[in-house]
């Protein structure tokens, strides 16, 4: 990591949920804690069911924890209600699904444009916006094409666009390699890498991959509920 990144961006305070499993109650996160700094990035490990997408969900709001809190720049989302966790993730969180989630309705320039209009962004400044989040994934010419007609590699690239439309300071990646061959997951990580750290913002990568953790600073591995350290970059 960048030895002149100091402030810390996210902190994870105790971090514990659990699911009812019939009658019975299933720990995925006990107490976690860790520090996400700015400018940084980081591959959260584990296996199937470890509880990655779990602990994404609850840094970004959209899952509430049993217990503990999750502090963005000062701000406990963890203790705000749902419309405000929601208006907050909007405005300063981007995440990055497996399964792309595109609006099939909705061209690749629209599915970036949605985001940039639910924050109050339009006309010129919007277009201008989506042309180079586009360009700088590759897909300058494809801005017209329906997500159907695009390769998997090709979605996820505009799915990256679309989290990155408001330049959020965090972004949440959610296995973003899962669905896609070898090669392509390389081309997708080097660029999400690349843009992350041209746009200044943390990445947090869950993934069951080692490759992954080659494009990050560090790695964290989730285990039993606990998060511990992993191999170095």
């Amino acid at each position: 990591m960048n030895d002149a990144i100091a402030t810390v961006h996210v902190r994870i305070r105790n971090l514990s949920r659990s699911y009812l499993e019939g009658a019975r109650r299933h720990a995925v996160l006990a107490r976690v804690n860790a520090d996400f700094s700015h400018g940084e990035t980081v591959a959260l490990r584990g296996r199937s069911g470890s509880g990655k997408s779990t602990l994404l969900n609850l840094v970004s709001g959209i899952d509430e924890p049993d217990e503990g809190d999750v502090i963005i720049d000062g701000d406990a989302i963890t203790r705000m209600s749902e419309r405000e966790r929601t208006l907050y993730r909007r405005r300063n969180i981007g995440f990055v699904y497996q399964s792309f989630n595109l609006v099939p309705t909705l061209t690749a320039a629209d599915n970036v444009r949605l985001v940039l209009e639910l924050n109050g962004v339009r006309g010129p400044d919007a277009a201008e916006r989506v042309s180079e989040l586009l360009e700088a994934v590759g897909l300058g010419d494809r801005q017209d094409a329906w997500p159907d007609v695009l390769s998997g590699g090709e979605q996820q690239r505009v799915a990256i666009a679309r989290a990155l439309a408001v330049k959020p300071a965090l972004l949440l990646a959610d296995e973003p390699t899962g669905n896609l061959d070898d090669v392509t997951a390389g081309n997708v990580l080097a660029l999400l890498d690349a843009l992350v750290r041209a746009e200044g913002g943390t990445l947090i990568v869950a993934t069951h991959s080692a490759t992954v953790g080659a494009f990050c600073d560090r790695m964290l591995d989730l285990r039993e509920g606990a998060l511990v350290a992993g191999d170095a970059r």
